[in-house]
This record gives C-alpha cells, structure tokens and sequence, in this order.
C-alpha cells in the first residue's frame, strides 16, 4: 500500500497527452495543469504508460501530483467500452502483452481506414504520421487531425461527426479485449479499475446490470460519473448503480489539450476516494507534490 499524502489543490483524473491523442506533450499538459490550479493530476494515455516518465518529472518541478494511469480499451459486442486504471505496475508482463496488441491493432486499423478514405479523399499515411510523435499510440485522432490539415474538415469534432463517423462508410472496427478482462488485468497489475464515462448516450447504451454485478466482483472500483459527455439522466442513473453496487465516484475532465473542447479541472474527484485509489493501488505509488 502507497504512503498516503494531504492533496492541495482540486484533482483530476483524467487526461491525454500527444503520446495517445491529446496534442500537449505529457509534461507540458502537467505544466497547464499546475497553471489551472490543479494539485493533482492523472495522466491517462490509451493503451500506453510512455508518457510517464515526462509526466512525472515535470509534475517534480510543477509541485504538483502526479498519478500514473492508463484509459484501458475493451469492447462490449459493438460498442467501446473505456476502462480507467490508475497506480498499476507499468511493466506487468500481462498487462504489456494486452496494450501493445490493442496499439498494433490500432494503427493496422489506422491504415486500412486511410486507405478507404484516401479513395475520395486527399489524404495518406504520411499525411496522419505528421499529426503523431514517434512512440505515440496512433488512433482515428490523428486521422481527424489530417484531414483537418488537408482542408476536408474545420475541426476534429467535425471529423468524427462526418467522415470518420461509423456510419460513413470509412469506419473499420479494431482489436480490444472485453470490459471483464480489462478488469483483471488491471487488478492483477496492482490497479485499480474505473469505467470511463459510461452514459454518453441513451440509458439502454449504459452496461447492463448483470454485466455491472460481474465487473464488481472481479475488482471494478467505481464510476466516472462527473464528465460532461454523461447525460444528466445517464449520471442519475449511474448514482444508483454506484450506491447499488458500492462503487466509488470520480469527476475527471478528459482533457484534450487542443484536441477537444474540454479544459482541465472542469470535473473533478473528491480526496477521499483518490485516497482510497493510491490504498488499493500496489503496482506503484503517486509522485507526490
């Protein structure tokens, strides 16, 4: 169990950096953090930990701090379902193993879905590779991004309502493991699992109860329910799961840097239950401010 700290300042939980699809290298999104008046900060790149180490570094110098974590892909049938893990042993061979083969399927999805687009459209595989940095997990943003750069879309929300939106024709589906097994493994690391804001559509789209219930007795530790994409009745009904199942609450702001609209700290989670996260965390510990 990690030595427990006071935290100063508000946390979030929740970030991206330029090593996944944000567009602020990991310390610099630290830095913005510290200058929005965030004390603790979770860096939470998909399928990667390769922003760790820049992370916390710069959170050393920012005197904020700084919790190791991942957005996890899983796949529920046809939908995406996101798992949050935080303080997890980054070099868990299991956990490696799983990450590196969602990030290769990633990028050969990637690749097939420029192809298709590259038919109607200008755009090519250099063309995404200069919206990536080396070592970077390589992902449908970064195709937003150029075709953003290639004048086929204003803005990467615009990308994802048109061209890259699942009913347009372009979309091609990728490798991910499912929710329970995203659990486990994340468990098994020494972390500590939350599912990633789970109602950002309709009600019948949150995970069904009966898959809830199994999620929980694997290690399932709370929800993200304070996250501007959850719909009002979504969270309400979130609420009654968690207080149902006993789960914990965090508030994070899925920052984006440029990359979406969404601003550091806008969402944030209470001290105790990231105290109760670093308690239950074993695979590593929080570089504290």
């Amino acid at each position: 169990m990690a030595e427990l700290r006071a935290f100063a300042g508000p946390i979030d939980l929740h970030t991206h950096s330029a090593v996944s699809d944000g567009t602020e290298t990991p310390g610099d999104l630290v830095r913005s953090a510290a200058r929005s008046g965030l004390g603790t900060v979770a860096l939470t790149d998909h399928d990667t930990t390769a922003g760790w180490g820049d992370g916390a570094s710069a959170a050393r110098d920012a005197s904020v701090t700084f919790i190791g974590g991942m957005e996890l892909s899983t796949r529920m049938g046809h939908a995406s379902v996101h798992m949050l893990g935080y303080l997890f042993d980054p070099a868990d061979a299991a956990l490696a193993a799983e990450t590196e083969r969602i990030r290769r399927a990633r990028r050969e999805r990637a690749q097939a879905m420029v192809e298709i687009i590259g038919r109607d459209y200008d755009l090519s595989w250099d063309d995404v590779l200069a919206q990536t940095i080396e070592g970077g997990t390589v992902g449908r943003p970064h195709i937003a991004d150029a075709l953003v750069a290639r004048g086929h879309a204003p803005d990467r929300s615009a990308a994802f309502a048109g061209i890259l939106h699942w009913r347009s024709g372009y979309y091609v589906p990728h490798y991910a493991p499912d929710p329970l097994t995203g659990v486990r493994l994340i468990r098994a690391a020494g972390g500590v699992p939350v599912l990633a804001h789970p109602a950002t559509g309709p009600l019948e789209r949150i995970v069904p109860e009966a898959t809830l219930a199994r999620l929980v007795d694997a290690g399932l530790f709370g929800l993200e329910i304070e996250h501007r994409l959850n719909t009002p009745a979504g969270k309400e009904r979130l609420r009654e799961l968690a207080a149902r199942f006993g789960l914990a609450v965090t508030g994070s702001s899925d920052y984006h840097g440029q990359g979406k609209p969404n601003l550091l700290g806008e969402n944030t989670t209470v001290p105790a239950v990231l105290e109760r996260i670093i308690a239950e965390a074993t695979g590593s510990a929080p570089i504290y401010a």
